[in-house]
């Protein structure tokens, strides 16, 4: 069955979560992660979130899997995940790759900008 970007977009929206800069500040301050899955052309013209883990999209699979030798330990099951990119669509792309990869407490904070917008700091890379 062939399935367009936007059916895979509509789907990963459906199940996960979009939450606010303020929402995505408390799940970290309650132990979660803040995933950045920009690539580094991004994360240079810009910077990134403070705290924040970089993985670019690409090799999310590889640094998700604990059985990786790529895997990457911030990145845990049992803690809550949110991901951010620099709109919101590779988010929750990758929010939905996670959770299908076992990953239950994922979610999308959307892109960079919502991030500051919400008062959150930024460092320079």
């Amino acid at each position: 069955m062939v399935v367009t970007v936007k059916e895979m977009l509509e789907a990963a929206n459906a199940v996960v979560p979009r939450i606010s800069a303020a929402e995505a500040q408390a799940k970290l301050a309650a132990g979660g992660v803040l995933l950045d899955i920009r690539d580094g052309t991004e994360l240079g013209a810009s910077g990134k979130a403070a705290g924040s883990v970089h993985i670019p999209r690409g090799m999310l699979e590889f640094k998700a899997d604990p059985a990786s030798s790529s895997y990457e330990p911030k990145l845990r099951q049992d803690r809550p995940v949110v991901l951010h990119c620099a709109a919101g669509g590779r988010a929750a792309l990758a929010g939905k790759l996670l959770q299908d990869m076992g990953y239950t407490q994922v979610f999308n904070l959307g892109g960079f900008k919502d991030w500051v917008e919400g008062g959150g700091a930024v460092e320079k890379v």
